[in-house]
């Protein structure tokens, strides 16, 4: 079994998180900061646009932007020499632009849900809106923004259609592990296929796990006081 597949998915997924991460919470503090409802909704209309989309149409529009002819794609190849699409880069632009929208959607209902009294007493202190975001609103919507990004990698690591129409089916440079296994089953290799959907479905099923425990951890009620003994506070 060839295992570049399975390591280039994994290198996709770590670099996709890392710029997912900050753009979905940047993103999130952006949106939920917005007062008027119209712009508010458009807005986030087309932030969650790539969740709704066929993967293959989210892809089209990636490979019409960052092709070599493309706007963007044509700037870094004529000024910087660096071709973007279908290389190793594009892998990870594809599964960052579709798991953007699991990212954006997780860490926005996390701040929203944040208290506004807290809110109101670290202004009420002085607190500037860019660390009250750091330590107030951040930290508790931590268990929300961390779900969300165990679920944005999962799917990153999972991405098919985006990946193919941006980054093509390159063996050891652009094939991912969904990838290779569309190319093993097409070329009847049945036993490495199942091997490659095997390692995907565990791998899915511990993210699923992780993500279910820590929830269950956070929303763990608080212990009750211990009772007091009944010996004891008499005269």
């Amino acid at each position: 079994m060839n295992l570049s597949p399975i390591l280039i998915s994994m290198k996709t997924a770590s670099a996709a998180i890392g710029v997912t991460f900050f753009l979905g919470v940047f993103a999130a503090k952006a949106v939920a900061g917005i007062r008027r409802k119209e712009w508010k909704m458009i807005l986030d209309g087309l932030l969650t646009l790539p969740l709704v989309l066929p993967p293959t149409v989210a892809g089209f529009f990636l490979l019409y932007l960052f092709g070599v002819r493309g706007p963007i794609g044509k700037f870094f190849l004529e000024y910087f020499s660096i071709k973007i699409a279908f290389s190793w880069g594009a892998t990870v632009l594809a599964a960052v632009a579709i798991s953007f929208p699991l990212m954006y959607r997780s860490a926005r209902g996390a701040l929203e849900q944040v208290d506004p009294n807290l809110i109101y007493a670290a202004r009420t202190l002085g607190m500037s809106e860019w660390n009250l975001f750091w330590k107030v609103s951040l930290p508790t919507a931590m268990p929300g923004v961390a779900s969300g990004g165990v679920l944005a990698f999962a799917r990153g690591l999972g991405e098919f259609g985006a990946t193919a129409m941006i980054a093509g089916n390159i063996a050891g440079k652009t094939r991912t592990l969904p990838l290779a296994i569309y190319s093993t089953v097409s070329s009847g290799d049945m036993d490495t296929a199942y091997t490659y959907v095997l390692i995907i479905v565990l791998f899915s099923f511990v993210v699923v796990a992780l993500m279910n425990y820590a929830t269950l951890q956070n929303e763990r009620p608080p212990e009750p006081p211990a009772a007091l003994d009944p010996g004891k506070g008499r005269p």
